[in-house]
């Protein structure tokens, strides 16, 4: 495969995971997911940290992203031998179902709200959206790769760029 082929590919897959990821910050506030539930430990189900105005705006974005892609470059669904339009979706979903689980650990693990678990943060809705987007498009493992090396170093400077720009209250 052409590694400039590869590269392109590997974009169209991070646009709507980054996008919903960073979207569901974004539109994040109000009515928690879990309407601030406790699990059978006495922890947070999930915490007020996700909402269902992130989870929703969150998807919603990746998924418009996805679609202006799908429309601008049609033959980008020729890449993937399903349509973009759909995938862009199930990533989307996925990257936010994603970053729900890793909060339902997070919590399990005793590990506060806004406190680092290095990688878990940076890749769970990687994981998430690549294992969602699986039912109509399973990843190569250089595809794969890529995501996994290079996301943690964009995860860091968007969060520095949240933190400054006072979205979020700590810089990772």
């Amino acid at each position: 495969m052409d590694l400039l082929f590869l590269a392109a590919k590997t974009l169209m897959l991070a646009v709507p995971l980054y996008i919903a990821n960073g979207c569901a910050l974004l539109f994040g506030g109000k009515t928690p997911l879990d309407f601030n539930a406790k699990f059978v430990d006495k922890k947070p189900l999930l915490g007020k940290g996700k909402t269902f105005k992130g989870a929703i705006g969150g998807v919603l974005c990746g998924t418009i992203a996805s679609a202006a892609i799908f429309f601008a470059l049609p033959v980008v669904s020729e890449a993937f031998g399903t349509s973009y339009l759909i995938l862009g979706f199930l990533l989307s979903l996925g990257a936010v179902l994603g970053d729900i689980a890793a909060s339902f650990l997070k919590r399990r693990l005793g590990i506060e709200r806004g406190k680092s678990a290095f990688l878990l943060d940076q890749l769970d809705f990687i994981a998430g959206g690549l294992l969602i987007g699986a039912i109509v498009y399973a990843p190569g493992i250089v595809e794969i790769a890529l995501l996994a090396v290079l996301t943690p170093f964009f995860h860091l400077v968007g969060n520095f760029i949240a933190f400054k720009t006072k979205k979020k209250k700590v810089p990772w």
